[in-house]
C-alpha cells in the first residue's frame, strides 16, 4: 500500500507537469484534459500518506508539499470554469427574436444508430441552425427530415468520422466547406443572416485529436484553430466558432485560440459543460464548444440529453446587442502568442 500511494502521488506530478512542456506529441498534450481527475487523486492521495504513514521525514513533507501545489495549479486552471469566476459572456439583457440565434451542436458518434433520439432532441430544443459531426450518408439520410425545418443546409457526410451536416433556417450566405490543414478534415465557414438583417459569420469545426489512433501530436488540431483565429479576427461581422475541437476548455491551446481571434467563451464563469465521455462520468471533459464575438450576450446554454453517441449535444441561444462591444472583456495575443501560432501553422503544412 505505501508504495502504491507514493507511487500514485509521483505520479500525478508527473501528471501535472508534463503539459508545461513546449511539446505537443499526444502522450504529452493529452494531460491537458483530466485536471479534474487528476486534482481529485491528488486529494485522496495527499490525506492517505501521512493518515497511514505511508512515509516519513523530509521525503513526506516534500511530497506532500508537491502534490499540494499540484492541486492548487490544477484548481487555478479550472478556476475560470466554476461560478466563483466573473462571466466573460455577460448575461442577455434582452432576446428580441430578430436579434436572437440559437444553435445546437452534436457529435452523433458514426457508428450509433439511434438517430430518433437525436431528431426528438433537436425537435424539443428548436434551434435555429444545427450542425452535426461524424455523420456519414446514413446520418445523411436519417437527419434528412430537418431539410423540411431547416431549408438551407451545407452536408459533407464522409465515412471517416469527420463528416459534416449543417443546417439553418436562416439564410445562408457563402457558405464554403474547406480542408484547412488535412484533405480529409472538413470545415464550414458561412455567414447567416439574422431576422433583423444583421449578418454573422459562423465556422464550424471537427479537428483531428492527439491520440495515438488519430493524430501523434496536437500540432495540425492545433493549426486549424490558429487558421480560424486569424481569420476571425479580420472579420467585420459578428462570430460565432462551434464545434467539437477535441480539446478542453482549459488547455493552453484553447486559450492560444481565444487570444488570436478574440472570441469569448460561455463557460466562463457559468461551468464546465462536460460532453465527453456520455456513457462514462468519471471521464468526462468539455470537449464541444461555442465562442461568440464581443457583439452577443447568452440567452441560454445547455448540456441536452443522451442519444447514444460518447457525446451529448449542446444548445446555446446569443443575443445580438451592439452595446455588449463596450462593456465585455476585450481578448489579445502577445507577440509571443503571434509567434507561437505562426510556428503552428508553419510545422502543420
Amino acid at each position: 500500500m505505501n508504495v502504491a500511494l507514493i507511487t500514485i502521488g509521483v505520479m500525478m506530478i508527473i501528471a501535472t507537469a508534463l503539459p508545461l512542456l513546449p511539446n505537443d506529441s499526444w502522450w504529452i498534450r493529452i494531460w491537458d484534459f483530466p485536471r479534474l481527475q487528476i486534482a481529485v487523486i491528488i486529494v485522496l492521495t495527499s490525506t492517505a500518506l501521512p493518515l497511514l504513514s505511508a512515509i516519513s521525514g523530509p521525503f513526506s513533507s516534500l511530497l506532500i508539499g508537491a502534490l499540494l501545489v499540484c492541486l492548487v495549479y490544477q484548481i487555478y486552471m479550472m478556476y475560470p470554469y466554476t461560478v466563483l469566476a466573473r462571466k466573460q459572456v455577460q448575461q442577455a439583457r434582452k432576446s428580441a427574436k430578430e436579434s436572437r440565434v440559437s444553435l445546437l451542436f452534436a457529435n452523433v458518434l458514426m457508428n450509433n444508430r439511434d438517430a430518433s433520439r437525436l431528431l426528438a432532441i433537436v425537435r424539443k430544443a428548436d434551434p435555429d441552425i444545427i450542425l452535426t459531426v461524424e455523420t456519414d450518408s446514413w446520418w445523411q439520410t436519417q437527419l434528412r427530415e430537418l431539410e423540411e425545418t431547416h431549408q438551407f443546409s451545407v452536408q459533407q457526410p464522409q465515412d471517416n468520422t469527420y463528416g459534416m451536416l449543417l443546417y439553418s433556417r436562416l439564410e445562408l450566405l457563402n457558405a464554403q466547406v474547406k480542408f484547412l490543414v488535412q484533405d480529409d478534415v472538413p470545415s464550414i465557414h458561412a455567414r447567416i443572416k439574422l431576422a433583423s438583417g444583421q449578418e454573422v459569420a459562423i465556422h464550424c469545426l471537427h479537428p483531428r485529436p492527439p491520440f495515438p489512433t488519430e493524430e501523434v501530436r496536437s500540432t495540425e488540431r492545433d493549426a486549424e484553430l490558429v487558421i480560424v483565429g486569424r481569420a476571425v479576427k479580420k472579420e467585420s461581422v459578428p462570430v460565432i466558432v462551434f464545434g467539437d475541437l477535441n480539446d478542453v476548455a482549459w488547455s493552453k491551446t484553447t486559450t492560444l485560440f481565444q487570444n488570436i481571434s478574440g472570441l469569448l467563451d460561455p463557460r466562463i464563469g457559468r461551468g464546465f459543460y462536460n460532453t465527453f465521455h456520455a456513457r462514462y462520468p468519471i471521464i468526462r471533459f468539455p470537449l464541444d464548444h461555442f465562442f461568440s464575438s464581443r457583439h452577443f450576450r447568452l440567452v441560454d446554454f445547455r448540456r441536452l440529453g443522451y442519444f447514444g453517441s460518447d457525446h451529448f449535444p449542446v444548445f446555446i441561444a446569443l443575443n445580438h446587442e451592439p452595446d455588449a462591444v463596450c462593456e465585455q472583456e476585450e481578448l489579445h495575443a502577445s507577440e509571443s502568442e503571434q509567434e507561437e501560432a505562426s510556428e503552428k501553422i508553419e510545422e502543420a503544412a
